[in-house]
Formats: structure tokens, sequence, C-alpha cells
């Protein structure tokens, strides 16, 4: 079995698209429909997510780097996992002639369909050197054995 993903972006508004990709003579130079902004015009770029699956677990990994552990909220809900961060910073520039001050947010969601023979209550998460790392155990599935017939004597 393998995992079902979803991902949650949005758009800016067809206006601002229809103006940077006429799409008449050249190819478009801007990607509006891409990851890189939602709706509310924060920064959000999504992150791909790679996805293995062994005998014991299934693996899950985001590039995520920048982020903190506590940037991070990942939730089990009706059989579907969501991952989600946020980040805000400040910067503050002062000199004797200038002074500046910059405000950044990001933020990205994604979500995944679990398998029957996951175990969502078992979720491991870390988060170290810019990736995520998810780990889903399996159950263990007996498999049923062919039947055999018992001869009567």
């Amino acid at each position: 079995m393998s995992l079902v993903v979803k991902r949650n972006r949005t758009a800016l508004p067809s206006l601002v698209s229809d103006f940077f990709n006429t799409g008449r003579l050249l190819p478009s130079v801007f990607d509006f429909d891409a990851d890189l902004f939602d709706g509310d015009g924060k920064s959000m770029m999504v992150p791909d997510a790679n996805i293995v699956e062994n005998e014991k677990d299934f693996r899950i990994e985001l590039a995520a780097p920048g982020l903190e552990r506590k940037d991070f909220k990942v939730e089990v809900d009706n059989n579907i996992l969501s991952i989600s961060a946020e980040k805000e910073e400040e910067r503050k520039e002062e000199d004797s002639n200038y002074r500046r001050r910059e405000f950044s947010y990001s933020s990205f969601s994604r979500s995944f369909t679990l398998p029957e023979n996951s175990m969502p209550e078992k979720i491991d998460a870390k988060y170290e050197n810019g990736i995520l790392r998810l780990t889903l155990p399996k159950k263990d599935v007996s498999i049923s054995k062919p039947m055999k017939q018992i001869k009567v004597s």
C-alpha cells in the first residue's frame, strides 16, 4: 500500500497571474500558480516529500531548512496526517544614519492519507539538520494460510 498525498495550495488572484502569464510569444517568466504565495500574500514554499515503505514501517522526509522544532505542527485526524509549519521573523538594524526593520512570515501545509495498515498512534517525528523525518509503524498483519482440507477417516 502507499500513502495518498494532498498538497494544500492556493494561488494569487487571476488578475495578477494573467498580467504576468501572457503566454503569447515567450514562456511565462513568473509562475504565480506555483507554491510561492498563499491567498494572504504570505511566503509559502511547500516542501516535497520523500516517502519510503519497507517491511516494518513507512518513512516520510520533508526538507524544511531554516525552521525549528517549535515551528511544526503534526496531527492525525480521521486517518489524515497533516504536517504544517509557520515561522515569523523580525529583523532590526539601527545606525546613526538609518533604521531598518523587516518582517517575514512563511508557512506550509501538507496532508497525507494514511494506509490502513499503519499505526497513527505510534508516529515518531524528528527534526534535525533541516529535515523533518516521520516514521509510521505498520501493524503486524498475519498472512492467512491457505485453506487446508482435512480428510475424515
